[in-house]
Order: C-alpha cells, then sequence, then structure tokens
C-alpha cells in the first residue's frame, strides 16, 4: 500500500465520526523505483491532507525531512517534490495494519493490499 492510497483511506465502521486518518503500523516496507513526475506531485500535494502524510510517513520511518507544513512556493521545489514523489509513490507498507482513530478497529495489509472489509455487525 503506497501511502497516497492511505491519504484517501478512512473507517466506515458504524457510529465513526472521526475514522481519519487511520493511524499506520507497518511490519514491512519495501522501496520501489517509480519515474518522477514533477507535474502530478505538484498536482497532487494540495488534494493531500498533509499533516496525515507526514504523521503516516513518521511512523514508517520514512519521513526524510518532510516539513510539518507546507509553504506556498512548494511547487517551485524540485527536491521538496522529489522528496514527496519518494514518501508517495516509491516507499511501499507491505505487510501491517491500519487501525482507526477512534475505535480502535484494525483492517490488516497484507501483501500491499489494505482490507477495509467490514463485518455485518460494524455496516
Amino acid at each position: 500500500m503506497k501511502l497516497l492510497t492511505h491519504n484517501l483511506l478512512s473507517s466506515h465502521v458504524r457510529g465513526v465520526s472521526r475514522g481519519f486518518p487511520l493511524l499506520l503500523r507497518a511490519t514491512e516496507v519495501k522501496i520501489n523505483t517509480v519515474d518522477f513526475n514533477q507535474e502530478f506531485i505538484a498536482r497532487m500535494i494540495p488534494k493531500m491532507e498533509w499533516g496525515a502524510l507526514v504523521d503516516a510517513a513518521e511512523s514508517i520511518g520514512h519521513r526524510n525531512d518532510l516539513p510539518n507544513e507546507l509553504t506556498p512556493e512548494f511547487q517551485s521545489s524540485e527536491e521538496f517534490l522529489q522528496k514527496v514523489h519518494h514518501i508517495l509513490l516509491e516507499v511501499e507498507v507491505v505487510e501491517g495494519v491500519l487501525k482507526c482513530p477512534e475505535s480502535g478497529r484494525e483492517f490488516p495489509i497484507t501483501k500491499g493490499i489494505p482490507n477495509m472489509l467490514l463485518n455485518e455487525d460494524e455496516v
């Protein structure tokens, strides 16, 4: 699971009003090389929940000097965009768990795929 995907997921357990961001605990992480597309990364950053991305990157030990907050000139810094590209697209959680911040419900990540299916009593 890429951190780009993580930034889009939330818990939909019945009764949960604060299901984002999911807490991330990785037991296996791998790095894959992906071609850098500066325009794509620059367009994606404003759509991301930045704080959740930084927290997720830190939780798996791959923060790589990402700032706590975005600056308006982020789009003009290729070095910054390279760092974001790395954390969004090259770092992959292969095994681990996503945890709902409100209910504590855990969703397993197996072979890079998060299982967000709910039990009948959770819908």
